[in-house]
């Protein structure tokens, strides 16, 4: 693997030049869930700098977590990414919807997608994510058409 960088908190993050990733985080404990248009501000805020700052390829925002299955462009980190998503997408909440306190745990989960099989496998586990819970649901589950 070329350009392999290795740190770890309190779970290991594998970063490398180019890469799809898988990445999941989740509310702070004992926080309220999302409600419909908390999840709808959410959205927005994923597809804010979708094609400048990475291509989006499946998102699917939960009561209590989001998936997002994304490549950052060339000169952008996953941290960078998924930070501004969190950080903005909490004072955003905070201010327009009340929200006290940390919204989100700290820490996100992120996985290299390493081939093919596995980019269908991650978009799949999103996109069936949702019909889990809510057998009906579509409006907050989104892929990017694939080529």
């Amino acid at each position: 693997m070329n350009n392999l960088q290795i740190y770890r908190r309190n779970l290991p993050h594998w970063r490398m030049d180019g890469a799809v990733y898988f990445v999941t985080w989740r509310l702070y404990p004992s926080r309220p869930t999302l409600q419909s248009d908390e999840k709808t501000k959410i959205v927005e805020i994923l597809c804010h700098f979708e094609t400048v700052r990475y291509l989006l390829i499946a998102y699917v925002v939960m009561d209590d977590h989001v998936h997002v299955v994304l490549q950052p462009a060339e000169a952008v980190s996953l941290q960078q990414i998924v930070h501004s998503w969190k950080s903005f997408s909490a004072r955003k909440l905070q201010q327009e919807n009340g929200r006290i306190g940390a919204l989100w745990q700290k820490e996100s989960f992120d996985r290299i997608v390493r081939d093919e099989t596995e980019w269908r496998e991650k978009i799949q586990y999103v996109m069936n994510n949702p019909y889990k819970r809510w057998p009906e649901m579509t409006e907050y589950a989104w892929v990017y058409p694939v080529a």
